[in-house]
């Protein structure tokens, strides 16, 4: 459903407080530093083939912001062809074949009727004109040695045609403005860029090097065509890899960082032929102008990792690497950013984005010895915890679900289901993670001796676009608790949520032992919705 530019900016003057209401509760509101955390989704092919349907399921569920890759092959005039088409101005938007650019343009103007922000990922495939030589044989390799000044040349497209001012051959009106932008993805990873490592001296980081040089060109050519003071995230990266990368495997991705800011495993500015090697400065000169050269590693609006957790609780990496960056370990990326851009003076202090996150689950996938996939119930619970640590920490800005709907069927052939990390089966059924994700609820201790409180942290997720839909009327989510001898839930509190966010925190002191659920209605007369429950003990 679409609605008026007028009811939008409803959303930015209708501001309330976070207070709180209680029945024989006592309250301690928790401000913390990420009250403004984002939340992304991202399921390219029902957000590019049905848009209007598929924004409104996610606007249903209260997402606010979505994130798409515009793979530049798909855009690319003769992105098959090793030969680069005569007399094409890439940096041209009109340039690019007839309706390449139409999934992406109708993406935004229905976005934009929903209130919904987009995050356009510019990332690879290369047109296989733009790729480097030395690619194995037998197949082509779309992300192999990508030519930074043609992708400069296709970012400097993007941003012409996205900057609010562009009207395209044969329309009437400018096409909406993206605000929001990513610089590739998983540079880390082989299928997304390759060699990793140098060909030959296959220990030696490849893709940093290529990395870096692609955010300058990316940064170049949106600030050329009025992105400069846009939201830009570098990194993109995946949370894991492998000790030895070779071409196409994973490199641990703080392994990666280190090289992209030419430092060694001290943080120390490489020198001499290491330095050469990795396409770093090798001269104390270089190091000092390392910084106005490579502005993006710099100036960037923050840092986006994908911190997958496996199947294991958020809170823990099973299996612990000094150099992953799994929400589990967030905090090593955030020390080795810090650390690297104080080797240069700097200190701008990256906010992390999660931009992808999720949970395999079973059903559809077939859980083994080594891949013990989560239940849909247990995903609920676990994807409430991850957002809540992702909340608290004041460092992270965004927290993220990947695919909103499974896209295979459960077959063996396609390992039951493939990345069948979406809220909704390959049937059209809500999976309970759907419901969670929806009302999430978390309460880090559940045990409590009276008359001690517990902390209750929530989200109603739909509440904002709710108070922008009833004419900014205000929001609330009820606490409801039941004892456990029974009796049915009762009201215990209720929490007014604010019109700009749709969190909560607070305190609530509980009578006994019992269930603890969030309940939220849109308005007086809509249908409420609840979140999991979860069982406290009151000693």
């Amino acid at each position: 459903m679409l609605h008026s530019r007028s009811r939008l900016a409803a959303i930015a003057l209708a501001v309330a407080s976070v207070l709180v209401t209680a029945l024989g509760s006592s309250f301690a509101g928790q401000a913390r530093a990420s009250t403004t955390q984002i939340a992304i989704l991202q399921d390219d092919p029902p957000l590019l083939s049905d848009p209007v349907g598929t924004l409104a399921r996610m606007r249903k569920l209260g997402v606010g912001t979505v994130r798409v890759l515009v793979r530049w092959q798909n855009v690319a005039r003769a992105a098959s062809s090793y030969r680069r088409p005569r007399n094409f101005d890439a940096t041209n938007p009109a340039a690019y074949p007839a309706g390449s650019w139409a999934p992406y343009d109708n993406l935004l103007a229905n976005a934009q009727q929903d209130g919904i922000a987009v995050d356009f990922d510019l990332a690879g495939g290369a047109p296989l004109w733009a790729t480097g030589p030395g690619a194995p044989r037998g197949q082509q390799h779309f992300n192999w040695e990508p030519s930074p000044r043609e992708y400069g040349s296709f970012v400097r497209a993007a941003g012409k045609r996205y900057s609010g001012s562009y009207t395209p051959p044969g329309a009437s009106a400018p096409l909406p403005r993206v605000h929001f932008w990513s610089i590739w993805n998983e540079p880390d990873y082989g299928p997304s860029l390759a060699p990793q490592g140098v060909p030959g001296n296959l220990r030696v980081e490849r893709s940093p090097s290529m990395y870096r040089q692609l955010v300058d060109a990316a940064w170049s050519s949106l600030a050329a065509t009025g992105h400069g003071h846009d939201k830009i995230l570098i990194g993109e990266i995946a949370p894991r890899g492998v000790p030895q990368w070779g071409v196409f495997s994973g490199m641990k991705p703080l392994i990666f960082v280190r090289a992209l800011y030419c430092v060694d495993g001290s943080y120390r500015a490489l020198r001499g032929r290491t330095a050469k090697l990795r396409g770093c400065p090798t001269t104390t000169a270089g190091v000092r102008s390392f910084p106005a050269r490579n502005p993006g590693l710099f100036h960037a609006s923050g840092f986006s990792d994908h911190p997958y957790m496996r199947w294991y609780t958020p809170n823990r990496e099973a299996q612990p690497d000094p150099d992953y960056t799994s929400l589990g370990l967030i905090g090593q990326l955030v020390r080795a950013l810090d650390r690297a851009q104080r080797v240069y003076g700097s200190d701008p202090r990256f906010p992390i984005y999660s931009t992808e996150f999720g949970y395999l689950t079973d059903p559809p996938k077939h859980s083994t010895a080594s891949a013990p996939e989560v239940s849909p119930t247990a995903a609920g619970y676990y994807l409430n915890w991850a957002e809540y640590l992702s909340w608290r920490n004041p460092r992270i800005a965004s927290y993220a679900q990947y695919l909103l709907q499974d896209a295979l069927p459960a077959l063996r052939s396609n390992q039951y289901g493939g990345f069948a990390s979406g809220l909704v089966a390959f049937n059209g059924k809500n999976k309970a993670d759907y419901y969670a994700y929806r009302v999430p609820i978390y309460l880090p201790v559940t045990t409590v001796r009276r008359p001690h409180t517990l902390e209750v942290w929530g989200c109603a997720r739909p509440a904002p676009f709710a108070s922008l839909d009833n004419g900014g009327a205000a929001q609330s989510v009820v606490i409801e608790f039941e004892p456990s001898s029974g009796g049915g839930f009762q009201r215990r509190a209720t929490v007014p949520i604010s019109s700009s966010s749709c969190y909560f925190d607070t305190r609530v002191a509980f009578p006994s032992s019992g269930t603890v659920r969030l309940a939220w209605a849109p308005n007086p007369t809509g249908s409420t919705l609840y979140s999991r429950t979860v069982q406290v003990t009151v000693r």
